[in-house]
């Protein structure tokens, strides 16, 4: 060991990000380790001091004073007499061991330790890195897959992309660049693990933060979002700012903003409609582009609603599959039972078009 270890920790932590100090600790474990190991020392029995600016190294022997000895280390009260100073049962005396021969040895034998160290560290540097910016926006690049997972490279990390993650229909190949969302970061034994999703709906969030800068920064706020991915989402935006139209923002001119997400999606479909606090005109807003003949609430304390849409409007409300309902109820968090306006009528449900529930 010589002083040169000293520029060769600085470097590490310049390049590797991990402090010199828990680099220190890891090569005196290595070095108490080493010794250990060749001089056949019983566990917590030496001490290794090792000066950074010089390199030295040096090897403590712990005696413990004891009345009848029974291990290696263990030294009397007589004994111990050779030793400067006063000293009684249990006290603990340091005598240098330090091998002429220590430095290769320890070299030796500490080298893997010190890596393996170094590579913990990086794993937990990179962990912490990452473990902060779940629900983050993330472009990486497909390197390969293996029974469905695709594995993504980040930054200074790779991604996995489950099965469950991706969405349906979507083609996925090596070299692809794809954006994701981190949906979670996990400590495992060989390293970080980084879970993708390009299901979730935060990916849509974070899109449209890229594309509208009325929403980046915070002009414009999404106030709920639903969606079934792949096939369509429903999101609900707001604004304090009377000069803003919330919607105008998200689409765009001539919809270039919504359709570079709905393009990064697939083809996605996006319906983007306006909050509203009185729940009557949101959920009339949120069936869109269904028409909206009235909104009932039902149930205030439950959130149950009737809407009545008109005649050729129920299937439209409805959606294929009941994906137009379900979305609209997932958004709002109103469960809504759609009736059109002959079925109303054979309830006895008075249905009177008003421009009241005329929602924009």
């Amino acid at each position: 060991m010589s002083s040169e270890i000293t520029n060769i920790l600085d470097q590490i932590e310049r390049d590797k990000g991990i402090k010199k100090e828990l680099l220190i600790e890891a090569i005196i474990a290595a070095l108490e380790s080493a010794y250990k190991k060749n001089y056949n020392m019983t566990k917590n029995s030496v001490r290794v001091e090792f000066d950074i600016e010089s390199g030295d190294v040096k090897v403590f022997s712990l005696l413990e004073i004891v009345e009848e000895p029974l291990e290696v280390n263990d030294i009397t009260l007589e004994e111990a007499k050779e030793y400067p100073g006063s000293h009684e049962i249990g006290d603990i005396i340091e005598k240098e061991v330090t091998p002429k021969d220590f430095g290769r040895i320890a070299a030796q034998n500490a080298r893997q330790v010190i890596i393996q160290r170094i590579k913990e560290e990086e794993r937990d540097v990179l962990f912490k890195k990452f473990a902060s910016r779940e629900s983050e926006l993330v472009t990486g690049e497909i390197q390969r897959e293996s029974n469905g997972v695709y594995f993504i490279t980040l930054d200074g990390l790779e991604g996995v992309l489950l099965p469950n993650e991706q969405i349906v229909n979507e083609e996925y190949y090596r070299g692809k660049r794809i954006k994701c969302v981190i949906k979670s970061v996990s400590q495992t034994t060989k390293g970080p693990q980084i879970i993708l999703s390009r299901t979730e709906s935060d990916l849509v969030k974070r899109l449209f933060e890229l594309e509208v800068p009325e929403i980046y920064d915070g002009v414009v706020e999404i106030r709920s979002l639903a969606r079934e991915a792949g096939a369509r989402t429903k999101m609900a935006v707001f604004t304090l700012d009377e000069n803003v139209d919330s919607l105008g923002a998200c689409v765009g001119k001539n919809g270039v903003r919504v359709n570079a997400v709905v393009e990064e999606l697939g083809g996605e479909k996006i319906d983007i409609i306006k909050w509203h606090k009185e729940p009557e005109k949101y959920i009339a807003n949120a069936l869109s582009p269904a028409d909206v003949v009235r909104v009932d609430i039902i149930n205030e304390k439950n959130k149950i609603a009737r809407v009545v849409v008109p005649n050729d409007q129920l299937s439209l409300a409805i959606g294929k599959a009941g994906q137009n309902a379900r979305l609209s109820a997932k958004l709002t968090g109103w469960k809504i039972d759609i009736k059109s306006v002959d079925q109303a009528s054979k309830m006895n449900v008075k249905v009177e078009e008003s421009d009241e529930n005329e929602v924009e």
